[in-house]
């Protein structure tokens, strides 16, 4: 497993990052990896009924990551939502750029089995503006 070391004063320390992970030990080392690199999670948001709550409720973050299948079910109602509200968005998938269609196809995806080090790339190139997509 690739590390990376903590960096809380780094160009980008400080994001609140909404973190929405059906699959516990991968929600668990999102996490650990987002605090690493000097970020606030919110979440984990294991549930599609739990992150409609929060969106209901008016969530904020500065980012959401989001896994485009939450127990069966499509994030992508929610996802549209927060975006309108115009929190950018960055997919998690096992499939890559391949599983996002029509709209989505231009939104960002990190592939799954991801690496701190693949996390730490997608937002130093958000931070630089440059498009992303990230993984095998």
């Amino acid at each position: 497993m690739n590390h990376v070391s903590s960096n809380r004063d780094g160009p980008h320390a400080g994001l609140s990052v909404l973190v929405v992970e059906d699959e516990t030990l991968v929600a668990i080392n999102l996490e650990s990896i987002l605090e690493d690199l000097g970020h606030t999670v919110i979440g984990p948001v294991m549930r599609l009924d739990e992150l409609e709550t929060m969106v209901d409720g008016g969530v904020e973050a500065d980012l959401a990551i989001l896994d485009i299948n939450l127990a069966g079910a499509e994030v992508f109602p929610q996802a549209e939502r927060l975006s309108g509200a115009g929190m950018p968005i960055v997919f998690t998938t096992g499939y890559g750029a391949k599983g996002l269609t029509g709209n989505w196809s231009e939104f960002p995806v990190i592939q799954k089995p991801y690496t701190a080090d693949d996390i730490a790339e997608y937002l130093s190139r958000l931070k630089a503006s440059e498009p992303v997509s990230v993984g095998s």
